[in-house]
């Protein structure tokens, strides 16, 4: 298992987030989103749009995706 803070992927917080592999830190990242914008919380509101409309832009969002993964792949096993 490896984690990842919110702000390694784009969030404005630290919080730890975990899984097997980057698809699961990701979709952790999601939910993470999108609980804190529905307990109000603004901090949270561009990272959430940003994650919303990633796929509007396929070229931009892969570099993104890619990039996230192989960060994933660097970290150290918890």
């Amino acid at each position: 298992m490896k984690a990842m803070t919110c702000r390694q992927l784009g969030g404005p917080c630290d919080l730890q987030l975990r899984g097997e592999n980057a698809d699961e830190v990701i979709q952790a990242q999601d939910r993470h989103l999108k609980e804190a914008v529905a307990a109000g919380d603004v901090t949270h509101e561009q990272a959430r749009e940003e994650m919303k409309g990633r796929w509007k832009r396929p070229k931009k969002s892969l570099d993104w995706y890619f990039g996230a993964k192989k960060a994933f792949a660097a970290l150290p096993e918890d």
